[in-house]
């Protein structure tokens, strides 16, 4: 069950394989990259390629691109994609980045799985940790997922902010505790949630110091390697300035998220309850949905702190469900860490039904909306509802992953109750 033998020559087939699936897509269906780019279950306001497009072009011609209201993306998009070609007149130089960034994000997931962190960390060996994939069937689930395939066509930013957080889990997993905290400081400048997932990968970090080194207690620990996040966020801030000549994008970029000030629709949770909500209660609730979204952190990393890279893979399933802007990209990069706890897929016990809400929701979720937007037979009900439905199958993985993992734990405290049927009383 481990996927065989892995040579270079499978290697670069699978790498070559997703790489010309994405191309042949890009060529033989060429309306298909716009048609999923204006979609709202692939681009959000903060991941939205037509809008870095419309930024960009105000970039080029010497205006601000936070002006009007319509970008809402890290300013270091900004001379990146203006290095590359027209991407509608050479739209192949765009095409290979997004693919290059797939591919960088599979390499560092094979590292991760590869580590065996899954099965056995530096507090916890799992008794069934021999039962997993190894880091090549990882890739390929994850290269060949449709959602990943989706979110590479449709162009969304996001893709930059799953390399970063799959290569600061790879370092951290490496033993190099430096370059982990350096790739967060990325994601979390890009699209700011993933800073909430600094005290999980800090545990990580300190479990995987390398055994030459003299271990410092925790807090030590943390407190020479913090800094270096914030260090980092200080410097792309400053590089930001320089490009843009203003803090302007700061209440641009970060600030929508705070206070959800562009209520496009998506696969969240967030914007109906806000376009119903009267403008007293505002800031209230939007407080209390951040407070909901953040306060998982403390105490997951309490409960689960021999596992932080369960830890860490839990989160990324909550904010896939409840951050403000979500889309298929933040479930692909859940999707992608939950092979890693093959060894406990035996324990879950809603695996049909998450499976079935899961497909239910991916495909009435677009006949919904068409519903709603194009053929006018229906309104914001109808895809609000299948929004819940996408939110419920996320929420039975959650859980039914934590269950999993729980029971591991205790069946090795308790061997004796292995195999026996767990009741609520």
């Amino acid at each position: 069950m481990n996927g065989g033998k892995v040579t270079v020559g499978r290697t670069a087939a699978l790498y070559a394989g997703a790489a010309v699936l994405r191309l042949a897509i890009f060529t033989l269906l060429p309306d298909l990259p716009d048609l999923l780019t204006g979609r709202v279950e692939v681009s959000t306001p903060v991941t939205s390629f037509k809008r870095l497009q419309e930024g960009l072009f105000l970039y080029n011609h010497n205006v601000s691109p936070y002006d009007g209201g319509v970008y809402h993306q890290a300013p270091l998009f900004l001379p990146l994609f203006s290095l590359l070609p027209n991407a509608l007149s050479y739209p192949i130089f765009t095409y290979l980045l997004y693919i290059a960034i797939d591919l960088l994000s599979a390499g560092a997931l094979w590292k991760t799985a590869d580590s065996g962190e899954a099965g056995s960390s530096a507090l916890f060996t799992s008794p069934r940790r021999q039962r997993r994939w190894n880091g090549f069937v990882i890739a390929a689930i994850f290269l060949f997922n449709p959602f990943t395939v989706a979110t590479c066509l449709g162009r969304s930013t996001s893709v930059f902010t799953t390399c970063a957080i799959l290569h600061a889990i790879a370092k951290a997993v490496s033993g190099a505790p430096f370059g982990a905290m350096v790739a967060l400081a990325f994601a979390s400048y890009l699209s700011m949630y993933p800073l909430l997932l600094l005290p999980p990968l800090l545990l990580l970090c300190y479990d995987r110091q390398r055994t030459e080194r003299v271990k410092k207690p925790v807090i030590s620990f943390a407190a020479t390697h913090v800094p270096v996040v914030f260090g980092v966020l200080g410097l792309l801030f400053g590089m930001s300035y320089l490009i843009t000549g203003s803090w302007e994008f700061l209440p641009s970029t970060y600030g929508v998220q705070l206070t959800l000030s562009d209520l496009t629709p998506n696969v969240g949770l967030w914007w109906y309850f806000f376009i119903e909500m009267f403008d007293s209660f505002r800031s209230f609730f939007l407080a209390v949905f951040w407070l909901h979204l953040s306060c998982y952190v403390g105490g997951l990393s309490v409960r689960i702190r021999r596992q932080p890279l369960v830890v860490l893979t839990l989160l990324l399933g909550i904010f896939a469900i409840f951050k403000p802007y979500p889309s298929i990209s933040d479930t692909s990069l859940f999707l992608a860490m939950v092979p890693l706890y093959r060894h406990v897929f035996p324990l879950m016990r809603y695996s049909f039904v998450i499976a079935a809400v899961i497909m239910y929701a991916s495909f009435l979720g677009p006949a919904f909306y068409y519903l709603w937007i194009y053929a006018g037979s229906g309104n914001a009900n109808f895809f609000y509802a299948i929004t819940l439905v996408w939110g419920l199958g996320q929420s039975l993985l959650v859980c039914d992953l934590m269950f999993a993992v729980l029971r591991d734990e205790w069946e090795l405290e308790r061997p004796e109750m292995a195999g026996k049927e767990i009741k609520q009383i």
